[in-house]
C-alpha cells in the first residue's frame, strides 16, 4: 500500500462520507479514515433525514450528484411532506429510515466507489508545512500524505458524554473520544470552542402500550429525496404521539439539581432549536404538557427512538418520569439519553469553499465547524470535496449563492456571520426560498454539478427531460384559449366561481380551487399533453403546477435576488486596510478586519455593520 494521496477525509458521519465520494467521483485518489468501518454514516440521534429545510439541503445534496438522498430512499420505513398546508416554499420532506440498513448502503456505495480507499484507525495530529497541510499521523503511527485534508470529525474531538453526574469521555455512546487532534489544529493559530448536543432515550417497544399512544401514518406517493430513485421497497412504518404530564414534570424537576445542565457540570453552549427536557421544563413552566414522538429504528428491530424527550438527567429520573405516561407505565429501555461535549471551530475562519483561510488546503465540515444535523453536514461534506478536488487539480471555487441553495445560505451564515450556538438550517434563514423549493433543487443544481463533472450524465438527462416537460406544459397553458361555455359547469362542481368572459388557461389553472389533473379531465386537448408523460408525471405535473401558480412571486423574489447580486458583484477583499478607516465605527473595523468579506454584499450581512458602514465602503472604493 501506498500512503500519499490528493485528499484525506477524517471522519465517516454524513459530511464525511459526501466529502470522500465527491473528491474520488471528480477524480481525486481519496482516503476516508474512520474508527469503525460498521458505523460509516451513522444516524447518532434520530434516524431520520429532512425535516423542515433540511429536506430541501438533502434534496440539494442528491441534485450535485451525492448520495444522501438515494440512501434515504433505499432505506426509508416512513416518509411524509411536511407543511403541505402551506405554500411549496414549505413543503420538506422528511424519512425514518432503518438505521442498520443506512450504514450498510452507505458503506456498499463507497466501497465500490473508484479512486477512494478506506481506512479504520483514528487521526492524531495534522501535518502543516509553510502554513499548508501536508498530511495526517493516526494513532496506530501511520502517516498519511495528501494535497489536501478534510475535517469531519462530528462529536468526537475531546467529546465527554454526560449523565447525571457521571461522566465518561466518548464521541458516541460505547464508542471513543479523539484526542490531540484539536491541540494539532489548534497549534496553527486556529481558534477552538466547546458545544454540546443531546439524544433521548432508546425504547423497547415490545414494553410500549401503543393503544395508549396516537399513530402517524406516512405517505406513499411518488415523492422521494433522491431524482433518481425507484419507489420505496421497505415496509412502511407508523410513528406515534404522546404528551408528558404534571407527574413527569414534578419528577424530572426533582432530579434538576443532578442535571449536568443546571449544576455548573456542563459549561458549554447547546441547541436553541432541539432543546433537552428539563430545558423545556425551565423555558416554558407554564406548559402541563409536551408533545413526544415515538419512532422505529429499522424495519425488524423492536428499537424505538422518543423524539422529545432528550435528556442527560440521571438513569433512575428518566425512566421513574416516563413511566408516569400510560404508554410507558412497563416501560423497559435499551439505553438511557445523554449529553455530549465536543470541540467545535470558529467558522468564520473559513472560506466560502471551507477550505481554512489560516491552512492552505485543509478543510472543515460538518459539526466540527458548528453545525448540527445530518443534512447540514452533508450540505458542507459535498462542498468541501469538490472544493478539495479543485485545489487539487485546478479550477474555479465552487460556492453556492444565498439565492441558489439553502447549502449556499448555511455556508454563509457560518463564514460571515459565525456561531454562538450549535446551527440548524430553517426556511426563515434564507431570503428567497420561493426560489429554493424542494421541488425544483434538480433545476437549480444538477447543471452546475454537472459542468464540473460531478453529476453524471444519466442525471443530466434526467434533469433536462423533466425541464423540457415542465415548459411544454406550461407553455401550453398560457397559449390555451379556454371558452366559459366549455369549462363553467366543470367550475361549478370544482367549488369555484364561473367565467364571465373567455380566459387563457394559466387564468383558470391560478386558481387555488383548481389542479392541474382536476381541470385536465374536462378540457381534452390537456388532458392529452398530460396522458404523454410516462415518466415521473406525478413530479413533473406538481413542478409545473407549482411555477404556474407562483410565477408572479417567483418572478419578483428574482428580482430582488438580482439587485442583491450587484453588490455580490463588488469585491473588496484585500482593498482596504480597515484599521485605518477612521471614518467606520470601531465596532465595524474590528468585524471587517476579522471576517474579511469577499464581496460587499457579504460585508452588508456581518453582524454590526451597519447600512452607513457599507456606504462608507462604497464611497471608498469611488476613491
Amino acid at each position: 500500500m501506498e500512503f500519499n494521496y490528493d485528499v484525506i477525509v477524517i471522519g465517516a458521519g454524513h459530511a464525511g462520507c459526501e466529502a470522500a465520494s465527491a473528491a474520488a467521483n471528480l477524480g481525486a485518489k481519496t482516503c476516508l479514515i474512520t474508527m469503525d468501518m460498521n458505523k460509516i454514516a451513522q444516524m447518532s440521534c434520530n434516524p431520520a433525514i429532512g425535516g423542515i429545510a433540511k429536506g430541501q439541503i438533502a434534496r440539494e445534496v442528491d441534485a450535485l450528484g451525492g448520495y444522501m438522498g438515494i440512501v434515504t430512499d433505499r432505506t426509508a420505513i416512513q416518509f411524509r411532506m411536511l407543511n403541505r398546508s402551506k405554500g411549496p416554499a414549505m413543503w420538506s420532506p422528511r424519512a425514518q429510515c432503518d438505521r442498520g440498513k443506512y450504514i450498510w448502503t452507505w458503506r456498499e456505495i463507497l466501497e465500490n466507489t473508484p479512486h477512494l480507499t478506506i481506512w479504520q484507525d483514528t487521526a492524531e495530529e495534522l501535518l502543516t508545512e509553510n502554513g499548508e497541510a501536508t498530511g495526517i499521523t493516526t494513532l496506530w503511527g501511520v502517516t498519511f500524505k495528501a494535497k489536501c485534508v478534510i475535517l469531519t470529525a462530528g462529536t468526537f474531538l475531546n467529546g465527554l458524554m454526560h449523565i447525571g453526574r457521571k461522566k465518561v469521555p466518548g464521541g458516541r455512546t460505547a464508542e471513543p473520544a479523539s484526542y490531540r487532534l484539536t491541540e494539532s489544529i489548534a497549534k496553527n493559530g486556529i481558534s477552538a470552542g466547546r458545544m454540546k448536543t443531546g439524544t433521548p432515550v432508546r425504547i423497547d417497544g415490545r414494553s410500549v402500550h401503543f393503544e395508549e399512544m396516537e399513530p402517524q401514518s406516512g405517505e406513499n406517493d411518488f415523492h422521494r429525496f433522491s431524482f433518481l430513485s425507484e419507489p420505496r421497497k421497505l415496509k412502511q412504518l407508523d410513528c406515534w404521539t404522546c404528551f408528558t404530564n404534571k407527574e413527569v414534570h414534578d419528577i424530572l424537576r426533582k432530579g434538576l439539581p443532578d442535571s449536568p445542565l443546571y449544576n455548573g457540570q456542563i459549561k458549554s453552549i447547546g441547541p436553541r432549536y432541539c432543546p433537552s427536557i428539563e430545558t423545556k421544563l425551565f423555558t416554558f413552566p407554564d406548559k402541563a404538557q409536551h408533545q413526544l414522538f415515538l419512532e422505529p429504528e429499522g424495519e425488524t428491530t423492536h428499537e424505538m427512538y422518543l423524539n422529545g424527550f432528550s435528556s442527560s438527567l440521571p438513569i433512575d429520573i428518566q425512566i421513574h418520569a416516563l413511566k408516569k405516561i400510560p404508554a410507558f407505565k412497563d416501560l423497559v429501555v435499551f439505553r438511557p439519553g445523554y449529553a455530549i461535549e465536543y470541540d467545535f471551530f470558529d467558522p468564520t475562519q473559513l472560506q466560502h469553499t471551507l477550505e481554512s483561510k489560516i491552512v492552505r488546503n485543509l478543510f472543515l465540515a460538518g459539526q466540527v465547524n458548528g453545525t448540527t444535523g445530518y443534512e447540514e453536514a452533508a450540505g458542507q461534506g459535498i462542498i468541501a470535496g469538490i472544493n478539495a478536488a479543485v485545489n487539487c487539480f485546478g479550477g474555479k471555487p465552487f460556492v453556492l449563492g444565498r439565492d441558489e441553495a439553502y447549502i449556499g445560505v448555511l455556508i454563509d451564515d457560518l463564514v460571515t456571520k459565525g456561531v454562538d450556538e450549535p446551527y440548524r438550517m430553517f426556511t426563515s434563514r434564507a431570503e428567497y426560498r420561493i426560489l429554493l423549493r424542494q421541488d425544483d433543487a434538480d433545476m437549480r443544481l444538477t447543471e452546475r454539478s454537472y459542468r464540473i463533472g460531478l453529476a453524471k450524465q444519466d442525471r443530466y438527462e434526467r434533469m433536462h427531460s423533466k425541464k423540457e416537460a415542465i415548459k411544454s406544459i406550461v407553455e401550453f397553458a398560457e397559449s390555451y384559449p379556454i371558452k366559459a361555455s366549455w369549462v363553467n359547469d366543470a367550475l361549478e362542481k370544482l367549488g369555484t366561481s364561473p367565467l364571465l368572459r373567455g380566459c387563457k388557461l394559466i387564468d383558470l389553472i391560478n386558481r387555488p380551487q383548481i389542479t392541474l389533473t382536476r381541470i385536465a379531465e374536462y378540457i381534452p386537448a390537456f388532458n392529452e399533453v398530460l396522458d404523454q408523460l410516462t415518466d415521473r408525471k406525478e413530479e413533473i405535473i406538481e413542478a409545473a403546477e407549482v411555477q404556474m401558480k407562483y410565477q408572479g412571486y417567483i418572478h419578483r423574489e428574482r428580482i430582488i435576488a438580482d439587485k442583491i447580486h450587484r453588490l455580490e458583484s463588488i469585491r473588496i477583499k484585500g482593498k482596504f486596510d480597515y484599521d485605518r478607516l477612521n471614518s467606520l465605527t470601531i465596532e465595524a473595523r474590528q468585524k471587517l478586519k476579522k471576517i474579511d468579506p469577499v464581496t460587499l454584499a457579504q460585508a452588508s450581512r456581518i453582524p454590526g455593520i451597519s447600512p452607513s458602514d457599507i456606504n462608507v465602503l462604497l464611497v471608498l472604493l469611488g476613491r
